[in-house]
């Protein structure tokens, strides 16, 4: 159960102003590039509420929030600016912030041993312990946020695909990459699918790479078909 008094309170409203100024960094019209620091700046006050005892799925449902809000003010950005090349910094910076996430879930809890509460080891890192071993839902996961984890979490994904199979569009793109493109996207399908559907989830990864597979078939070009018109 999460520990509020008031200085927690004050630290916790501090840190996310400071990801809030991060976010917005845009509107002080410095011209400079530290607002996708915001991806990594929202680690900072979510894994301080997992260090008050927040609810560890509840977090996480947090963190993939204020990441949807940076993946759809840097969208935005790149649909108003008609510069594809800003969606590679965008997938680095959210890249980065998943890694130093994903780091943190392997120091913290250790160093800190109430964090370790309703979590799972996974080697060294610790996760939300969500399913049984028989695939049901632990009975400390509540159905409101668990399904507000499930939904953001496809969102943040989504917002990831989109914007990369718009701006394959039309491109010359020969089969083999197709596999490289499936292959970057297998570990966050199979996030996905273990989110939604654990008992399934070797089979529904392979059904959402068949379906990106199909995707890419349609929307791009091998670049042979001016050789045949010629």
């Amino acid at each position: 159960m999460a520990v509020f008094d008031i200085n927690s309170m004050i630290i916790t409203g501090t840190l996310f102003v400071i990801f809030g100024v991060f976010l917005f960094f845009d509107i002080f019209k410095r011209n400079e590039r530290y607002g996708y620091l915001a991806y990594i700046v929202a680690l900072v006050p979510v894994n301080f509420l997992w260090f008050l005892q927040f609810d560890v799925l509840g977090v996480y449902l947090i963190l993939f929030i204020l990441w949807n809000l940076c993946l759809l003010r840097d969208l935005f950005g790149v649909a108003r600016t008609k510069d594809p090349k800003e969606i590679n910094d965008i997938l680095l910076y959210l890249v980065l912030g998943v890694i130093i996430q994903i780091i943190i879930t392997a120091i913290l809890p250790v160093s800190i041993v109430s964090m370790q509460t309703n979590t799972i080891p996974y080697g060294f890192f610790y996760f939300p312990d969500i399913y049984t071993g028989a695939y049901g839902i632990e009975s400390w996961v509540n159905p409101a946020i668990l399904l507000g984890f499930r939904i953001t979490a496809s969102v943040v994904i989504g917002l990831v695909i989109v914007p990369l199979l718009v701006d394959l569009r039309d491109e010359e793109v020969p089969l083999p990459v197709f596999i490289l493109i499936i292959g970057l996207f297998i570990l966050p399908f199979l996030y996905l699918s273990y989110v939604w559907l654990p008992e399934a989830m070797v089979v529904l990864t392979f059904l959402m790479s068949v379906i990106l597979f199909i995707v890419l078939l349609i929307i791009t070009k091998s670049g042979k078909e001016v050789k045949k018109k010629k």
